[in-house]
């Protein structure tokens, strides 16, 4: 999934964007709304993923396993998943909006 195409979708609200870097990585700078779920996490917390919503996930840019490994085992699972194009560094070089610190329940 392209940003420009994320960035509509969490804006309707009809996506869910997952992030499964390491939770440092992810408090040092994450994209506003994401879920961090690391990959090791991934299987063992699935409540935090609504089935029936289409799931994004991200890492550290477009050659990092960690999203295409969690689409794989989100399908496993049932889940619509697709990666987003890039990973965090692309997100921010591209000026788009980063949160920090670690969301409640992330």
């Amino acid at each position: 999934m392209s940003r420009a195409e994320l960035l509509k979708r969490t804006a309707r609200g009809d996506v869910t964007v997952v992030d499964v870097r390491p939770r440092e990585e992810f408090a040092a700078g994450h994209l506003p709304g994401a879920l961090n779920l690391p990959l090791a996490e991934l299987e063992a917390r699935p409540r935090k993923l609504r089935r029936g919503r289409e799931i994004v996930a991200y890492c550290r840019g477009p050659y990092c396993v960690l999203a295409f490994e969690a689409v794989a085992r989100l399908r496993a699972r049932g889940h619509v998943a697709r990666r987003l194009e890039g990973g965090f560094p692309e997100w921010k070089s591209a000026g788009l909006p980063v949160e920090t610190g670690v969301a409640a329940g992330g």
